[in-house]
Order: C-alpha cells, then structure tokens, then sequence
C-alpha cells in the first residue's frame, strides 16, 4: 500500500494521466475526467484498493454523489467490485485459477501469501458490513453529518422536511405584496405573477449574492424598489421557516456549512467529521456549488484524503444551481490534478472525429479544455450491409443560398429536417447495418437509436413522426405526468364524479375514459345520455366508497378502456399516464384521506406545480419498454451512452441580443449573483453581456455532452438560418483551430456550407440534405414462440409471515389483527400499555403487599389519565429528553411540549412534566449499578431501536426450517425456558403461559419486527460494557375501586406478575435476541454472558425518585432481570431454524 501527495501543480501544463494502479491518493486530489472516460469504475476500483489494502476500513470511507439513482449505481457498482475483489482474492488464497479480473483485480492479487491473507480477510468483512456504508447523495451526507453533529448542527429533530416551497413562496409575496403596494401611492414595479416568479428565482438561488446592492432605502429607483422587495420576501420565507419548523434541501447544506464556519464551534464540529471519515470521495464534482465546496473544505481539505471527481465539459445544469465556477476553484485549491485519460465508450475513430470538431475548444471558459483522450476501442463496431465502415460523424446540411437575401425561416427548416431524421433512421433499420457490441455482429435496432433533443415538446413532436413511419419511439422522462393531457382528462372525469350532473357527464364522455366522439355525443339519444349520466352517478359511488384503484378497475370493465386506448396511435403513451395518474391519485386519497372533491384539489395544485416547475415526483414512466427508438433531452441524457445517436437541433438557438429585464443568475468576481433589478439597475449592462457568456458556454457543454454520447456514430444536422450562428455547432464548426484553450466567438456569420471548411478532413463526414421521401419501415419478420401457461407448482407457505410482538400476543390478549400471512406486520405506532392482559392476571391481594408505610407513598403519575394517547406521549417523551441536561426539568419540559404536539389526550406540559421527573431520578437497581437514568448520556442510549430479523425460514418461504424435531412456534420456547430458568427465577412459571393453546401455536416463521424502546450501554465494575434492554411502561396496577394509586402497587413481586400477565417475558427475549444478533457484529470481543446485561422494564408509574422504596434491592417501578445468556442464544438458534440441542 502506498500514498502519494504533491504541491501544487502548475494549471498551464497538460495534465499527467492518473494511473489507478499506481500509488494511492493522500491529500485533495482532483481527477479531472472526460465523457466515458470511467468516473464509477474509477470509484469503485479506489475503494476496493483503499479497503484492500488496508489503508481504511469501510467505516472510514465515504462516497458523495449528485443524485438518488446515482448514489444507487454507484453503491452497486461499489458492491459488484468488492464481490469479484473477494472472489479473486479466494481463489488465489486456495490456489485455485483466478476468474478473469481487470488491472486492479490483478494487482490486488499481486502480493505475499500473508497480505493476500490479510487482503482477502480486509474485503470480506468490508462486504458483511456493506449495508453500513456511507455512499450518499450530497444531501443525505449533509443530513447525516448535522445529526452526528448533535447540538453543534443546528439540527432541530422535530423539524418537518418539504421539498419544495412554493406554496410558501407564494403565501410570503402576496403578503409583501400586499403590505408594499396596498396603499396608495406607491406603485408596483411588476404584476404579481412577475414578481412572484422573481421572488422564486431569489429564494431558490439561495448561494448567490442579490445584485445591485441596496443603496438608500430613500432612493426611489426600480432596481432599490425590486432589490427592496426581494430581499424582504427571502428574510421572510426564512422567518417563516423556522417559525414552522420546516426545512428544504438547501437548509440542510447552509445548516452544515453554517456549523463549520461557526468561530466558536467550527473547528470542534470539523474534527467529528474528519475522524469519522478518512477518505472521501466525490463524484460529479462539476455539479457542486459554493456552499457544497465550502463544506468539504472546511471539513476535509488538508487534513484528510478527498478525491474530487468530475469533468467540467459535462456542467449542464446551472438552472438547478449547480456551479462549475466551484469545481474550478478546487481545481486550483487541490493539491495534485490528473485527468482519466482513457474513453471506454466509443469507437476509436468516433474520438478522433470528436477531437477534429471539438479539440482545444475552451468550453466557456479558458480552464475547461477539451483535451485530447485515447480510445480503448481501436476497430470500428459498426458496420454497413456491404461490410464497409460507415462515417463516425455525419453532418447533413442543408445547402445555404450565399446570395439570398434573408436565410430560410426557422419553421420552414425544422420540418424539413425532421423527415430527413425520420428517412435516416427508417433507411438505417431496413439497410442492412450491423453492430458487433459482444456476442457478435447483429442488425442494428430501433434500440440502438436515440434522438437527443433540446425540449420535451421537440421530442413528443420526432416521438410522433417516427411512431408514424412505422419505427417504436418512446420519449425518455417527457417531463411530468401531472402536465400530461391525461391529467386534464382525470381532472374532467374527477369534476364529473364530483357533482354528477348531466352537463358534467357529457364533458366526461369525451375523455378516453368513455370515448365517445363529438358526433357521438351530438347524435346520443335520451335513453344513451341517461345512461351515461348513470354510470357517472355509479362511478362516484365505487370511488367514494373504494377508492381510485377501484374506480380504475370498473372503468376497465365497464367501457373496455384499455382495448381502445391501444388500438389507436399513441394509445400505449396514453393509457400509461392514466395508469400512473391513478396510483398517484390513488396513494394521495390514502395518505388524506381525502374525499372526491379534496382529491380532485389536489390533482389540480399538482398540475399547477408541475406547470411551475416545482413538483419532482411524477416523472413520466415509458409507456414500453419492447424495442425502440430513445428520445430523450441532452439533459436527461447526461451519463447514458447510445450506439447510434442523432442530433437535429444543434444547429438552432436562438440568441436575442436585447435585454428584457429579467433575472439573470451569473458570476462577478468569483461569486455567484442574482440581478434582480431590472433594465434600469446600475451595472446592469455589464452584467447582461456577462451572463449572455455564461450561458453559451454552457450551450457548448450541451453539445459535448450530446456529441459524446455515441459509441459507434453520430448524425447531427446543420442548416442556415437566423438562430444558427450563436448555436454551439456553427461556432464549434467555424471556431479558429490555431491556438489551444480559446473560447470560440460567440457567433459566427453564415458564410457558406460546412462541407468548404478547411480543418474538418476526412473524419466528419458533410452530407447534402435533398429531399427524400420517407419509406414505412417494417420489423422483419420473427419466430414467435407459442404461449403456453406455465404452470404453478411452487408450494404455498402458508405459515410464512412478517410479525411482531404484539402480533404475536393478540389472540391471547383479545385484540383482534388483520392476518399477516403476506403482509407488513410492524409494531404498533400508538403505546396501548394500559390494556387488560387476557390470562393470568394478578387479583387484588396477591403477593405484592409488602408491610412498609413506604410504599403507601402515592404514584407521581396518580392523578393522570391512562390509554393510548396518554401511552404514545410518555414513550415520545423519553425517547426525545436529554436526561443528562443540566436543568433537567426545563429539558423535559421542552420533550413534553414536543411530544403533546403530536397529541397526547388534554394532557398539560407541566402536569406531565413534573410527574416523569421522578422516572429519571430513580435508582434502576443492580443490573445498572444503582445508576438512573440522568446518569445515562444520550452517547450510551439508543433510543427507539428498529429491528427486522429473519425468523425460521425467513428468507427462504417454503424451504422448511424448523430443524429435526419439526416447525417453530411460540410453545417450542417454553422448554428452553424451563431448561435455563432456577426456581427461584420470578419468571420461571412463564413456561407455562407460553404453553397456552392460542399462543402456543403462532409460527415463527418468516420475519419479526419491532422497536425496542431503549438499550442501554453501562460499564461493569471492570469497565466492560453491558448491554439493557430497556422497555417504558405505563400500565395501572392499582384497584379500580377509588383507592389511590401508590408505588406499593408496583413492588418487584407485583410486577413479576404483571409481566407474566401481559406476555412482556416473550417481548423481553426476542428483544433480548435481537439485541444478541446485533452486538455479533458490532461488539468487539463479544461474549454474550458478559456483554448482554438483561431487561429493565420501568413502570413509571411506581417510579417516585431518588427514595423510591426498594424491595431486596430492586426500587419499585423497575422489573429488573437478567434472564442467562444460553437462554438467549439458545432462543437464537431456535428462531434461526436451528434445534437448540443440535447446537451445543
């Protein structure tokens, strides 16, 4: 293992290829990639080194990437490597042939007998914990970092996440509005509407500076009036925010950046985070912006080993806020840059082509080069009918009249070049093209084609022609499915439900819900309207009473929906956003809920949101997915690669040189700046031509990231007009090739074809654009496999489910609960302590009254009411105080007053306050060394531990398990429990409720769940630390007969009987099991009888403080047991399938 760092390079010099094989990277590194060129290979194969070789443990490493479905590659891709890392590693080890593995496979190989070892042993435990690894989206890292932070992370825990603020937004300018303008007198600088839209732009743009400065509040010019109004409606938003609670995604970053620049705390909130990651790594660092660098800055730079990955030719997305002016500026900050030198994606002579049109092209900026990269695909792998290689780039022009007055009209050339596409590719799938991709040469399909376009609406429109043409076409994420025409046919359709009115049904029998023409609606006779005006009235009923996914069910049946919907053109896209539509509605009706009119309100605030461009979730589904022709936009292509790819619209941007006074996002002196004042603010028209160069430079990036796409080819057009010199194609095409690192000219004159150029050579190829006629294709002809219905011979296992606890103890308690058999059987989400067990319940009397004027003292929790609002509230309570705070009763104030929030039954704060201050002052007895829980930091508490374990068979339904003497149930416990308990053990007679008939017979199969209240980590008298379970309970064990509750209600022997009453010994053990499964792995040294401390159950109730009465040591209110750890790990094996017996 090796690590290398350097000073800081010269930026003038070519760049030194990064070797991912050579020493490791210590120190910021920036490795500055290319399209294709292998950033998650890269990644993956770092980690799998840094891990191998023993440089950091999994733990210690952290993945960042820009996006959910990215950081979900990535840890696959992560994993993936790891598996064939260990896998190699096995082999060589035993001396078996090594499975085929790359460069860093065959180096990790590379090594002594004792590293192998070690390296191999290194992997194989990196893998057991891979699901603990850190690999996250940017704003997960930060969420995750302000909690580990704890108070020095301005966390608020009850804060609600919102994803989006518009409706804030809105609610916040209208009242600015309002408040500004209302009066007479002083006139608005914009509509609302405008200035709303300026109001979103300035909350969204939350890094960037509002420009021009605030001058005199006097000063009254409309740039100071919009700056005025700006800057009130973003402190207000904010305001709000933290009145309500709430907080976004830019919350979460501000937040961590805040804490680590705070003077104070900063540098104590920094070290957290440098020792507990080491390494760090960071993929799509071009996508950063300030405040996401400055954190990793502040937090990694110089002081722990951070790789910046990304390629700056690729930042496309500065209206999502991302900067690349950011990467730059870690350019220059790193201490050593290489680049990835190698592209993995296209053809040898594709690269070569791109390199003729694009090289030493400044991208908008003279540091982002296109710099030149080798190919590892040398041989060309497409192939025409006649075995010739077809050219890598081809540009179709349409010839330019040098002696036209005016260039053609934009809308007379776009159609002309759509059927040019259309007979490209129609001419491409019948001609006898061949790919060679692995597995040898095949005709090329309509899959192997993708159409990359600008907007959504440009791709619905070639989505079309080519449907029609006879070529499969789907448009990839065509936006939302809430801005569909299919949500105004569901919002038709949802009014009529609504009040099903004659009038209302006939506008529904127009949507393709019914589908009836306009003739058809014109001819209905009396007995055909009332009808449909009947099915209306039906339809209302089935969604009232059944919901959306039943209405959509009778819909099918009842009008045939589907059937006709595919019969027509474009039926499939159709029929798909409805479908999708109505889950949406439906999952929105079921979280509400909500009825017919509030669900119809909702559906339209989605539209009016996904038309703002605020809404995120309904990405339209392909309404396919069988062979086809890919549409999608140059944005949403980003990290796709395609053999084939077409591009008609590069040629066409349309660049207007006037300013109109909007927004404008750009950059002065290094730092991001929002103008928002208007045509008239002083530096406006610097600013204006400023962010005009901003903008085509990142129209360039667009083009490379369209052009570099392509594996095997690319068609782009070019066609004169008045949008084609400013477009990123005319200006790379006539840009000067005589000096490297030169931001083409903004725009070049039409001065002629392309096909004159001098520079271009033999590597693009200029076609002449002449009419042709488009020729249907047809897919040749297939062997169709007969259908066949397979038949179902997989045995049900009926025994199989997903349980709990509670679900487990229902039948003998009474409560009846809906089956498990198949579905999600959690813990309850409300704390019902107070109800009666159904067996075995103590009477009046029973040995509990122990002769001491002590426990006469009456309960602190006496007077207050019991059930499962009073339940939920006490356990909400517990699992948010701090109880070591140093004004303790102010701390549970402040939890109360949180937990009521969520309800907690008329309860006062105060009231239950004071009555839970006494729980955490009571010694907890013997098994915690006579601590309380005040002496417990929150850093030895878990509170409220999720866990789900498989059961016997659970992750293997149908495979048995149970071991030799047959299937587990609960009964099978009751011999292990008579096995390991004394006779003097107060839960001994447990065996023999356990044996009960209705509890005996539960299975225990498939997989449990629950949440363990608390576990508890306290020292040994040796310091060794010992593990409780820790369950809060609130149950009443008094009379029922006006005698007042006291804390002799709740002696030791009293709750041994209550436990055994209410099944909690059962609760106890499988707590206690899954307690042992998760200190296996995460206890060093584990050793069960030392580290698995027992069970304190604590009846707050009987907890009045630091002299609560104690009976043979134990306080009253606390059940305190240690049940012997071969119990537990016998209990282990049982519910793993195992027979306890076979084990020993």
């Amino acid at each position: 293992m090796s690590t290398a760092t350097s000073t800081p390079p010269d930026r003038t010099e070519e760049l030194e290829a990064f070797d991912v094989r050579g020493p490791l990277p210590g120190g910021t590194t920036v490795l500055e990639a290319s399209a294709g060129t292998g950033k998650t290979f890269t990644i993956a194969a770092l980690t799998a080194r840094y891990l191998a070789e023993g440089v950091v443990e999994l733990g210690d490493l952290m993945l960042v990437t820009f996006g959910r479905n990215a950081s979900l590659e990535l840890r696959l891709r992560v994993r993936e490597r790891l598996v064939a890392t260990e896998a190699a590693l096995r082999a060589v080890r035993r001396g078996d042939p090594r499975p085929a593995v790359d460069e860093v496979g065959a180096l990790l190989c590379d090594a002594p007998p004792a590293e192998l070892d070690a390296r191999h042993a290194r992997v194989a435990r990196a893998l057991a914990e891979f699901d603990a690894a850190t690999i996250a989206t940017t704003h997960e890292f930060c969420l995750q970092m302000l909690d580990g932070l704890g108070v020095l992370g301005d966390r608020e825990p009850q804060a609600v996440f919102v994803e989006h603020l518009g409706d804030l937004v809105r609610e916040v300018t209208s009242d600015v509005y309002l408040r500004r303008y209302a009066a007479e007198g002083r006139s608005p600088f914009a509509s609302f509407e405008d200035a709303l839209d300026v109001a979103q732009r300035a909350v969204t743009a939350v890094h960037a500076t509002l420009v021009p400065a605030a001058g005199d509040p006097d000063e009254a010019t409309d740039a100071a009036e919009r700056v005025g109004f700006v800057a009130e409606v973003r402190a207000e938003v904010e305001r709000r925010k933290l009145a309500g609670r709430l907080f976004t995604y830019d919350d979460m970053l501000t937040r961590l950046r805040d804490a680590l620049a705070d003077p104070r705390w900063g540098e104590v909130a920094a070290d957290r985070l440098r020792s507990r990651y080491r390494v760090v790594m960071v993929d799509e660092f071009q996508d950063t912006d300030p405040v996401q660098w400055e954190i990793l800055r502040r937090a990694f730079h110089g002081h722990a080993t951070l790789i910046l990955i990304g390629d700056p030719k690729q930042a496309i997305y500065a209206f999502r806020g991302a900067d690349v002016f950011s990467y730059l500026d870690a350019r220059e900050e790193a201490g050593t840059v290489r680049t990835l030198a190698t592209n993995w994606r296209s053809d040898a002579a594709v690269v070569g082509s791109l390199g003729t049109l694009m090289g030493g092209a400044a991208l908008g900026d003279p540091r982002i080069v296109v710099r030149p990269v080798a190919a590892h695909h040398g041989g060309r792998r497409l192939r025409s009918a006649d075995g010739s290689s077809p050219a890598p780039l081809r540009l179709r022009v349409r010839p330019h009249e040098a002696d036209a007055d005016e260039p053609p009209l934009v809308g007379d050339v776009r159609p002309q070049i759509l059927t040019d596409l259309v007979a490209d590719v129609t001419s491409t799938l019948a001609g006898g093209a061949e790919l060679h991709l692995g597995g040898g040469w095949r005709p090329v399909r309509p899959a192997d084609i993708a159409v990359l376009v600008r907007t959504n609406d440009r791709g619905e429109e070639i989505r079309e022609a080519l449907v029609a043409a006879g070529v499969p076409a789907v448009m990839l994420g065509a936006g939302s499915v809430f801005t569909s025409p299919m949500a105004a046919e569901w919002l038709t359709l949802l009014t009529a439900l609504e009040q099903p009115r004659q009038q209302l049904a006939r506008r529904a029998a127009l949507t393709p819900f019914v589908g009836w023409t306009f003739t058809q609606l014109a001819d209905a006779t009396e007995d055909q309207l009332t009808d449909l005006a009947q099915r209306v009235r039906w339809w209302s009923r089935v969604l009232a009473g059944r919901g959306v996914a039943a209405l959509m069910e009778t819909l099918t049946a009842d009008t045939g929906l589907p059937e006709r919907l595919l019969g027509t053109v474009g039926g499939e896209r159709r029929l798909t956003d409805l479908r999708h539509l109505a889950e949406a509605l439906h999952a929105a009706m079921v979280a509400g809920p909500l009825g017919v009119g509030a669900l119809r309100a909702w559906l339209q605030d989605r539209v009016t949101e996904a038309r703002a461009r605020l809404a995120g979730d309904g990405t339209r589904r392909l309404e396919t997915d069988a062979e086809a022709v890919t549409v999608v936009t140059v944005h949403r292509s980003k990290g796709l690669e395609y053999p084939l790819v077409y591009l008609p619209d590069a040629w066409d941007r349309h660049v207007s040189g006037k300013d109109e006074g909007r927004t404008l996002m750009l950059h002065e002196a290094g730092r991001a700046v929002l103008d928002v004042g208007g045509r008239s603010g002083p530096g406006r028209h610097d600013r204006f031509r400023t962010a005009l160069e901003e903008d085509a430079g990142e129209n360039l990036r667009l083009l490379y990231v369209a052009l570099t796409r392509a594996q095997c080819q690319v068609v782009a057009w070019w066609a004169p007009s008045h949008n084609t010199p400013g477009s990123a194609l005319q200006r790379f095409l006539y840009r000067s090739r005589s000096s490297e690192g030169e931001v083409p000219a903004a725009s070049y004159p039409l001065s002629g074809d392309p096909s004159a150029l001098p520079g271009l050579g033999d590597d693009v190829v200029v076609e002449p654009l002449v009419p042709r006629a488009v020729t249907p294709w047809q897919a040749g002809a297939t062997d169709v496999p007969a259908m066949a219905v397979r038949t179902f011979t997989r045995p049900l296992d009926l025994r199989w489910r997903r349980t709990s606890y509670s679900a487990l103890t229902a039948a003998v308690h009474g409560v009846e609960q809906v089956s498990a058999a198949v579905g999600s059987e959690a813990e309850p989400l409300h704390e019902d302590d107070e109800a009666a067990p159904a067996v075995g319940t103590p009477e009046d009397g029973s040995p509990g009254a122990v002769a001491d004027a002590a426990l006469d003292r009456p309960s602190p929790m006496g007077d207050l009411p019991s059930g499962v609002d009073f339940g939920t509230a006490v356990h909400s309570v517990f699992e948010l105080v701090d109880p070591t705070a140093d004004d303790l009763a102010a701390e549970l104030r402040r939890a109360t007053a949180v937990a009521l929030g969520r309800g907690g039954g008329g309860l006062g704060v105060d009231a239950l306050a004071t009555a839970l201050l006494p729980s955490f002052l009571t010694p907890l007895g013997p098994l915690a060394g006579g601590r309380r829980l005040a002496d417990i930091p929150p850093r030895d508490r878990l509170a409220e531990l999720t866990f789900e374990m498989p059961l016997a068979g659970g992750d293997a339904a149908g495979g048995g398990g149970g071991g030799a003497r047959g299937e587990v149930t609960v009964g099978r416990l009751a011999p292990l429990v008579r096995r390991h308990l004394g006779a003097a053990d107060p839960l001994r007679r447990y065996a023999e409720l356990l044996e009960h008939p209705t509890l005996a017979e539960q299975p225990l199969r498939g997989y449990l769940n629950g949440s363990i209240d608390a576990v508890l980590r306290v020292p040994d008298a040796a310091g060794v630390p010992r593990y409780l379970v820790v369950d809060y309970k609130t149950n009443w064990l008094g009379s029922f007969d006006g005698r007042p509750l006291t804390v002799g209600d709740y002696t030791p022997p009293r709750l041994a009987e209550a436990m055994m009453a209410a099944h909690y010994p059962l609760q106890a053990l499988l707590y206690g099991v899954a307690v042992h499964r998760l200190l296996r792995w995460r206890q060093p040294g584990y050793e069960p009888a030392t580290h698995l401390g027992g069970v304190l159950y604590l009846f707050v109730r009987g907890m009045a403080g630091a002299d609560t009465p104690q009976v043979d040591g134990v306080p009253c209110g606390v059940f305190s047991w240690r049940p012997p750890a071969g119990l537990v790990t016998d209990l282990s094996d049982l519910l793993d399938g195992r027979d306890p017996e076979e084990t020993r």
